[in-house]
């Protein structure tokens, strides 16, 4: 089983920055896929970023391309999110989800941690 804890969340204004923090504990294996998503209000659940536990190669959805950036450290378990030049419109609760390899989906997720951006 694994557990996943965001923290990390909170209020900033347009333009600003955050960094969202997933404590990843229990049977995290090497070459595990780990990512961010978002849900706003109103909204369906979109995928932000992902990261190969393994090679540490990336991906992004074209909303955050250039502004954010995931990484990760394997030694303690933490996968981050770097949120640069924050928009309104990246309002949302923000989750950490783990996908074992040769799964199609993402199985494990946090319980999200709120990112608030003022205009």
């Amino acid at each position: 089983q694994v557990q996943l804890v965001e923290s990390g969340g909170g209020l900033v204004q347009a333009g600003g920055s955050l960094r969202l923090f997933c404590a990843a504990s229990g049977r995290i294996f090497t070459n595990y896929a780990m990512a961010w998503f978002r849900q706003a209000p109103g909204k369906e659940r979109e995928f932000v970023a992902t990261i190969n536990w393994r090679d540490g190669s990336t991906y992004y959805a074209d909303s955050v391309k250039g502004r954010f950036a995931i990484s990760r450290d394997n030694a303690n378990n933490t996968v981050y999110l770097q949120m640069n030049s924050l928009k309104p419109e990246d309002t949302a609760v923000y989750y950490c989800a783990a996908k074992p390899p040769g799964r199609r989906s993402y199985d494990f997720w946090g319980q999200g941690t709120q990112v608030t951006v003022s205009s």
